[in-house]
Protein backbone atom coordinates (compact mmCIF):
# COMPACT_ATOMS: atom_id res chain seq x y z
CA UNK A 1 0.00 0.00 0.00
CA UNK A 2 1.20 3.10 -0.73
CA UNK A 3 3.88 1.89 -3.19
CA UNK A 4 5.06 3.42 -6.34
CA UNK A 5 6.02 1.41 -9.36
CA UNK A 6 9.75 1.75 -10.76
CA UNK A 7 8.07 3.06 -13.48
CA UNK A 8 6.43 6.71 -11.68
CA UNK A 9 9.31 6.78 -9.68
CA UNK A 10 11.50 7.09 -12.39
CA UNK A 11 9.34 9.69 -14.04
CA UNK A 12 8.64 11.73 -10.69
CA UNK A 13 12.93 11.69 -10.75
CA UNK A 14 13.08 12.82 -14.63
CA UNK A 15 10.52 15.31 -14.04
CA UNK A 16 12.44 16.72 -10.99
CA UNK A 17 15.70 16.59 -12.72
CA UNK A 18 14.00 18.44 -15.38
CA UNK A 19 12.77 20.97 -13.44
CA UNK A 20 16.20 21.70 -11.38
CA UNK A 21 18.09 22.02 -14.34
CA UNK A 22 15.12 24.93 -15.62
CA UNK A 23 15.57 26.73 -12.83
CA UNK A 24 19.47 26.88 -13.07
CA UNK A 25 19.14 27.89 -16.73
CA UNK A 26 16.74 30.61 -15.64
CA UNK A 27 19.16 31.89 -13.25
CA UNK A 28 21.98 31.57 -15.38
CA UNK A 29 20.68 33.53 -17.88
CA UNK A 30 19.27 35.64 -15.70
CA UNK A 31 22.11 36.53 -14.30
CA UNK A 32 25.11 36.10 -17.44
CA UNK A 33 22.71 36.60 -20.54
CA UNK A 34 22.42 33.78 -23.35
CA UNK A 35 26.08 34.43 -24.74
CA UNK A 36 27.92 33.75 -21.41
CA UNK A 37 25.78 31.29 -20.38
CA UNK A 38 27.09 27.50 -20.89
CA UNK A 39 25.54 24.40 -21.22
CA UNK A 40 28.65 22.70 -19.25
CA UNK A 41 28.04 25.11 -16.45
CA UNK A 42 24.17 24.77 -16.37
CA UNK A 43 24.59 21.24 -16.44
CA UNK A 44 27.15 21.24 -13.56
CA UNK A 45 24.89 23.40 -10.89
CA UNK A 46 22.42 21.35 -11.78
CA UNK A 47 24.53 18.21 -10.54
CA UNK A 48 24.04 16.11 -14.18
CA UNK A 49 26.31 15.96 -16.78
CA UNK A 50 25.97 18.10 -20.19
CA UNK A 51 25.15 15.27 -22.05
CA UNK A 52 21.84 14.76 -19.92
CA UNK A 53 20.76 18.45 -20.91
CA UNK A 54 21.09 17.75 -24.01
CA UNK A 55 19.21 14.83 -24.40
CA UNK A 56 16.28 16.56 -22.15
CA UNK A 57 16.17 20.19 -24.04
CA UNK A 58 18.27 19.03 -27.35
CA UNK A 59 20.38 22.37 -27.81
CA UNK A 60 21.29 25.31 -26.07
CA UNK A 61 18.75 27.44 -28.07
CA UNK A 62 15.24 25.46 -26.79
CA UNK A 63 16.79 25.05 -22.83
CA UNK A 64 16.60 29.01 -23.54
CA UNK A 65 13.20 29.06 -25.11
CA UNK A 66 11.92 26.53 -22.37
CA UNK A 67 13.82 28.47 -19.28
CA UNK A 68 12.70 31.95 -20.56
CA UNK A 69 8.81 30.62 -21.65
CA UNK A 70 6.74 33.03 -18.91
CA UNK A 71 4.07 31.05 -17.12
CA UNK A 72 1.11 32.33 -17.71
CA UNK A 73 -0.08 35.47 -15.28
CA UNK A 74 -1.95 34.08 -12.12
CA UNK A 75 -5.08 35.08 -11.97
CA UNK A 76 -6.15 35.52 -8.29
CA UNK A 77 -9.42 37.02 -8.96
CA UNK A 78 -11.40 38.63 -11.53
CA UNK A 79 -8.75 41.30 -13.70
CA UNK A 80 -9.59 45.01 -13.41
CA UNK A 81 -11.45 46.29 -16.20
CA UNK A 82 -9.97 48.99 -17.45
CA UNK A 83 -7.04 48.01 -19.25
CA UNK A 84 -4.14 50.55 -17.56
CA UNK A 85 -5.27 48.82 -14.41
CA UNK A 86 -4.54 45.16 -15.99
CA UNK A 87 -0.96 46.55 -17.19
CA UNK A 88 -0.63 48.21 -13.39
CA UNK A 89 -1.25 44.62 -12.27
CA UNK A 90 0.85 42.61 -13.94
CA UNK A 91 3.61 45.22 -13.59
CA UNK A 92 3.48 44.57 -10.08
CA UNK A 93 3.35 41.16 -9.94
CA UNK A 94 7.10 41.40 -12.06
CA UNK A 95 7.63 43.96 -9.25
CA UNK A 96 6.80 41.84 -5.97
CA UNK A 97 9.02 39.42 -6.87
CA UNK A 98 12.10 38.78 -9.15
CA UNK A 99 11.19 37.92 -12.64
CA UNK A 100 13.72 35.19 -13.38
CA UNK A 101 12.47 34.21 -16.49
CA UNK A 102 11.83 38.05 -17.78
CA UNK A 103 15.39 38.87 -16.87
CA UNK A 104 16.66 36.03 -18.32
CA UNK A 105 15.22 37.42 -21.76
CA UNK A 106 15.78 40.96 -20.81
CA UNK A 107 19.64 40.41 -20.54
CA UNK A 108 20.03 38.17 -23.41
CA UNK A 109 17.99 40.20 -26.01
CA UNK A 110 20.36 42.84 -27.00
CA UNK A 111 22.91 39.90 -28.01
CA UNK A 112 20.81 37.38 -29.19
CA UNK A 113 18.86 37.05 -32.15
CA UNK A 114 16.10 34.72 -30.37
CA UNK A 115 15.80 36.32 -27.69
CA UNK A 116 15.12 39.53 -29.12
CA UNK A 117 12.63 38.19 -31.36
CA UNK A 118 10.87 36.15 -28.24
CA UNK A 119 10.73 39.78 -26.69
CA UNK A 120 9.30 41.66 -29.27
CA UNK A 121 7.01 39.11 -29.98
CA UNK A 122 5.47 38.72 -26.49
CA UNK A 123 5.54 42.90 -26.26
CA UNK A 124 4.05 42.86 -29.55
CA UNK A 125 1.03 40.38 -28.41
CA UNK A 126 0.13 42.41 -25.29
CA UNK A 127 0.26 46.14 -27.40
CA UNK A 128 -1.92 44.73 -29.65
CA UNK A 129 -4.01 42.94 -26.92
CA UNK A 130 -4.53 45.96 -24.81
CA UNK A 131 -4.95 48.58 -28.14
CA UNK A 132 -8.21 46.37 -29.16
CA UNK A 133 -9.33 48.06 -26.23
CA UNK A 134 -8.39 51.67 -26.27
CA UNK A 135 -10.94 54.01 -28.08
CA UNK A 136 -7.93 55.93 -29.50
CA UNK A 137 -6.63 56.53 -33.36
CA UNK A 138 -3.04 56.25 -31.61
CA UNK A 139 -3.98 52.53 -29.68
CA UNK A 140 -0.74 51.27 -31.11
CA UNK A 141 1.69 53.97 -29.75
CA UNK A 142 -0.04 54.54 -26.47
CA UNK A 143 0.42 50.55 -25.42
CA UNK A 144 4.15 50.57 -27.36
CA UNK A 145 4.59 53.50 -24.46
CA UNK A 146 3.46 50.97 -22.12
CA UNK A 147 5.11 48.56 -23.41
CA UNK A 148 8.93 50.83 -23.33
CA UNK A 149 7.79 51.71 -19.43
CA UNK A 150 7.36 48.07 -18.83
CA UNK A 151 11.17 47.30 -20.30
CA UNK A 152 12.59 50.77 -18.41
CA UNK A 153 10.88 49.91 -15.01
CA UNK A 154 12.18 46.14 -15.00
CA UNK A 155 15.38 47.03 -16.02
CA UNK A 156 16.04 50.25 -14.01
CA UNK A 157 14.99 47.93 -11.23
CA UNK A 158 16.88 44.63 -11.92
CA UNK A 159 19.42 45.21 -14.22
CA UNK A 160 21.24 48.55 -13.50
CA UNK A 161 19.71 48.74 -10.28
CA UNK A 162 19.17 52.38 -10.26
CA UNK A 163 19.09 54.45 -7.34
CA UNK A 164 15.99 54.01 -5.07
CA UNK A 165 14.76 51.72 -7.73
CA UNK A 166 15.90 48.67 -6.04
CA UNK A 167 14.15 48.35 -2.75
CA UNK A 168 11.35 50.57 -3.76
CA UNK A 169 7.87 49.53 -2.46
CA UNK A 170 6.17 47.90 -5.60
CA UNK A 171 2.92 49.89 -4.65
CA UNK A 172 4.80 53.61 -4.21
CA UNK A 173 6.13 52.85 -7.97
CA UNK A 174 2.61 52.06 -9.18
CA UNK A 175 1.45 54.98 -7.58
CA UNK A 176 4.00 57.24 -9.53
CA UNK A 177 3.72 55.22 -12.74
CA UNK A 178 -0.49 55.51 -12.54
CA UNK A 179 -0.99 59.15 -14.15
CA UNK A 180 1.10 58.59 -17.44
CA UNK A 181 -0.67 54.71 -17.46
CA UNK A 182 -4.01 57.15 -17.15
CA UNK A 183 -3.06 59.37 -19.74
CA UNK A 184 -1.66 56.44 -22.08
CA UNK A 185 -5.41 54.89 -21.43
CA UNK A 186 -6.92 58.26 -22.39
CA UNK A 187 -8.26 58.70 -18.82
CA UNK A 188 -7.55 62.17 -17.05
CA UNK A 189 -4.95 60.80 -14.58
CA UNK A 190 -7.10 60.17 -11.12
CA UNK A 191 -10.29 59.82 -13.09
CA UNK A 192 -12.21 56.51 -12.22
CA UNK A 193 -13.38 54.26 -14.98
Amino acid sequence: MGQHSPDTTRAAQRRETEQRILDVAREAFAELGYDRATVRAIAEASGVNPGLVMHYYGSKQRLFRTATAEPPDPAPGEPPEDPGERWLAALREKLASEPTATLAMLRSMLTHPDAQDEVRESMRAQQRELAAELDAADALLRTGLLGALTLGVLVSRYLLRLDGMPEADPDTLLDLLRPCVDSLNGKTPGEKS
